[in-house]
């Protein structure tokens, strides 16, 4: 774990634990998705439905959350593209739920495809929100170590 003190607040990077078990449940998620889907009894094209779906997710959800990331950290962010990213993300769960619905199968199957794409979705967006972290402590120590060896060149 890493953990930055700034002369207004302390900043603590996700642990190393964290970052392991969120890369554990995207690969869980995804995997256990691609396997179900491996092994399903449907239609290539019907398989093909559901791994576009899945892809698209996992793009829009990375997508919302560095466009929220952004705009909290102060990074400019176009409206239109936040709007586009919001839209997107719900349209693939949207694509999702419609896919299921009218799918024929089991009610098993279906919630075992829905809760493999909420995992991996969530998982997605914990990742990236772990990348985003810990940039942001690399520039803060890249930061408060030029300040301090701009600090220490004056003093001498």
């Amino acid at each position: 774990m890493t953990t930055v003190h700034t002369q207004t607040a302390s900043v603590q990077g996700p642990t190393k634990a964290y970052t392991l078990a969120s890369i554990a449940a995207l690969i869980i998620g995804t995997g256990a998705y691609g396997i179900g889907l491996y092994n399903a009894d449907m239609m290539l094209n019907e398989k093909g439905y559901y791994l576009i779906t899945i892809l698209y997710g996992l793009f829009s959800m990375v997508s919302l959350q560095k466009t929220i990331r952004d705009k909290a950290e102060g990074i400019p962010t176009s409206n239109v593209y936040s709007i586009i990213s919001w839209i997107s993300a719900g349209l693939s769960i949207g694509l999702l739920v419609v896919g299921l619905i009218n799918a024929e199968l089991l009610l098993s199957e279906k919630g075992f495809y829905a809760m493999a794409y909420t995992l991996s979705l969530f998982a997605a967006i914990t990742v990236q929100k772990n990348v985003r972290d810990r940039q942001a402590i690399e520039r803060m120590i890249g930061t408060e170590e030029a300040f301090d060896s701009q600090a220490s060149s004056t003093v001498e």
